[in-house]
Parts: C-alpha cells; structure tokens; sequence
C-alpha cells in the first residue's frame, strides 16, 4: 500500500491551526444575541410576574379594606338648632263666609221667576225671585170680607148701644140690657181688631212672594226654577232652600291649634295665609276669637281668624295653608332643642336618638319631647347643642356599635313645623 505524505495539520501534538471562517464567526454571534435574548426576556418576564404579584397584593389589600370600610354602616348626622325668638308654625284651614244665609220660602205657591244666577252680586232687598201664591191671594180677598163684615157689625153694635143709652136716661129700658148691648159693642170692636191683625199677617206674608236678599253677598247657589212648586218654611217635609247668598268680602278662617300650642295663641295674633289657587300671593289673617276649650276628639283648639277679601279673590270653602309667627316658649332651665323627628326611635325602654361619639361609636340616649311640630321635634332634655345626632338610624343601632360618617355636621335647617 503506498504511504500518504504526512501535513502539520494531522500530526498529533501540532500547535499551529487553520483561522475560523467567516461563517463560524458570524454564526458564534448569533448564538450570543440569542443568549442575551433569552435572558432579556426571561428578566421581562420575572419581572412581570414580580409586579402582577405586587399588583394583586394591593388590591387584595384594597378590596379587603373597602370591604371593611363597606361594612361599617353609613349615617348623615345632624345638629340639634336651639329654639330662639318667634316659631313658624303651619297648619291647614277652612274659609268660610263672614255670612252664610239659605234662603227658603216664606209662603207655599209656584216660582213665576227667578232674576239672579251663581256667581251674582246682590244687594240687600234686591228681589231674587218671585212667587205665584193663588191659595194665599184667595185667603186676603176672603180676610178683606171678614174686616168689611166686622166693621159693619160694629158699627150697628155702636147704633144699639146709643139707642138703649138714651132710652137709660128716660127709665125705658133696665141698666142690664144697656150694659149688654154696650158689652155688644166692645166685643164686636174687638172682632174688627182681630179681622184686621189677620189681614195684616195675610198681607206680610204676601210680601214673602218676593225672595229678596237679606244682605250684600254673592249668590253662591240656585236651586229653583220656574214653574216650581215650593212650600213655606225650612221645616216643611218637602221644601228646600231656594238660593244661598254668602257675604264674602270678609271671611272667617278656621283652624285648628294644637294643644301644645294653644297657649301661644294670644290676642292680636296674625297668621300669614296661602292657597292653592294663589302659590306665590300671600293674604293677612288676624285673630278674633278662639273657642277656649280643647276638643277631647283631636285635642285641638277651634281659632277664628279674618282675612279681607274685598277684591273677591278667595272664595268661600276654601282649603287654606296657615302660617303662626308664634313667640318662643318661656321655658325655666336648658334651652330646648329642635330636631327632625325622623332622626327618633321608638323602642319599648322609650323614646331614643342615635349620637355619634368622637371615636364613632354610636351612644344611645333617652329624650323627652317638649313639642310635637310634626316634622320636627322640640326635645326637653336628653340631648347638648354639641351632639351628633343620626338622621333616619337604623332600627338595629345599639350603644357601642361603629358608624361611619358620610356627611358632615349640619344643622336641621328647617323654617317651616307643619303639625297635625
């Protein structure tokens, strides 16, 4: 076998070597960047997971703390408002007619007509109606005979008693039957007299034919017309009232105080007077009377008021929102203190407001009402001007429970107490 040449390249131990290829090179550089992408990437990666961990650490702290927080219940607090100077006060009322007169007939008979409607204004004695009465005008033609028939009995009474008069004087005739024919006289006289008197209560009664209006008002109903028939006199079984005429250039206003407040119900008293008809106009009322006396139905007191209505503007039966400026209470002791009555609880150990503390603890207290203003509550003691008071508490507040605060202090603010 022939021997191949030996070449440095192949002997063992050599130290001299081939240069690498350009090839060589640049696939060792792409493995590097390869390598440093990797480790790039895998950093990213660490480091996202790092912070999504991070991330929902927070959160989950967050949520935990919202959730907390979330569990506390929420309250608006309010400040108890000292009662000074004069106290609004609004009730409803009832306007009535200064007066109010159903006009009924005087005599039985037909209507032959009717010269006023609704909503007339009349004068007093101005005719409203006018009736037909054939049976009455019968009874004075048959009263006028009965007078004609007494006058002519009297006058022949007169003519006897003068005869047997004269024929005394001569002794022809005995003292006796003088006097009788004398008493004749009289009684006969007395006949024309009560001829007379029924002829006149006949002719009063003629006069009733004419419905006049007892005063200056409005005709505020009309319940006839013509041709019917109508009989004497409110109580008849089958009669009615013909009109009604009101008065009401001055009206009555009727309202009812409530018992804590009659005391402050004092002459000279106003009252600022509105009604649906008329929102943004305001009318004056000013006391006249009260009734003095609490009624044990509503334990309220009866007040009537007067309002001008000279310009029409109210109108009888109206309903009517009553606003009392009335002096504040003469009390001895603590200033008393208005709340909302939204903000009590009743509770079998009594009447309770809820006052947040300075730690937000909530810490029960027993009150006692001085006035029920409806909306609002006048409290007498059991409550300081400083406190914290829970409007609309739960019903499951105690003492010692944690409350959290959404609003900030704030008076009750109220201007108006409506009471029932």
């Amino acid at each position: 076998m022939p021997l191949e040449p030996v070449t440095a390249s192949s002997t063992p131990g050599a130290t001299a070597s081939t240069p690498p290829s350009n090839a060589d090179q640049d696939r060792r550089r792409q493995y590097r960047r390869l390598k440093i992408a990797g480790v790039v990437g895998l950093c990213i990666a660490g480091l996202v997971v790092v912070v999504g961990v991070v991330s929902r650490a927070n959160d989950a702290g967050r949520l935990k703390t919202w959730t907390k927080a979330q569990a506390i219940p929420a309250v608006n607090v309010i400040g108890p408002v000292a009662d000074v100077g004069s106290q609004p006060l609004v009730l409803p009322g009832s306007l009535e007619a200064d007066y109010n007169a159903p006009i009924y007939s005087r005599v039985s008979g037909y209507v032959h007509a009717w010269y006023v409607d609704i909503g007339a204004n009349v004068r007093t004695g101005q005719v409203l109606a006018t009736i037909d009465t054939p049976e009455l005008d019968q009874q004075l033609i048959q009263a006028r005979a009965d007078l004609d028939t007494a006058k002519a009995n009297v006058r022949l009474a007169a003519t006897t008693a003068q005869r047997w008069t004269s024929l005394l004087a001569q002794d022809a005739v005995s003292k006796q039957e003088t006097d009788e024919k004398n008493g004749d006289l009289a009684a006969r006289s007395a006949m024309v007299n009560a001829a007379q008197a029924n002829l006149d209560r006949l002719l009063a009664l003629k006069s009733f034919s004419r419905i006049t209006a007892p005063f200056d008002g409005v005709v505020t109903a009309r319940r006839t017309d013509i041709g019917a028939l109508v009989n004497a006199g409110a109580g008849a079984t089958t009669s009615s009232e013909l009109f009604d005429v009101a008065k009401v250039d001055k009206l009555r206003l009727y309202v009812r105080v409530p018992q804590s407040f009659s005391a402050r119900i004092v002459p000279g008293a106003t009252a600022d007077v509105t009604v649906p008809e008329y929102l943004n106009r305001h009318f004056t009322a000013a006391l006249t009377t009260t009734s003095n006396a609490v009624s044990d139905n509503s334990g309220t007191l009866l007040v009537e008021m007067a309002v001008d209505n000279r310009d029409g503007a109210l109108k009888a039966g109206d309903y009517a929102h009553v606003r009392f400026n009335l002096p504040a209470p003469t009390t001895v002791g603590d200033t008393q203190l208005r709340i909302p009555a939204s903000a009590l609880l009743f509770r079998k150990s009594g009447t309770e407001v809820a006052v947040v503390q300075s730690d937000n603890r909530v810490q029960m207290r027993h009150v006692a009402i001085g006035l029920d203003l409806g909306q609002f509550l006048e409290i007498a003691s059991g409550l300081r001007a400083s406190d914290r008071v829970i409007d609309n508490p739960p019903d499951s507040v105690s003492t010692g429970d944690l409350v959290r605060v959404v609003e900030p202090l704030k008076a009750n603010g109220a201007d108006d107490h409506a009471a029932d």
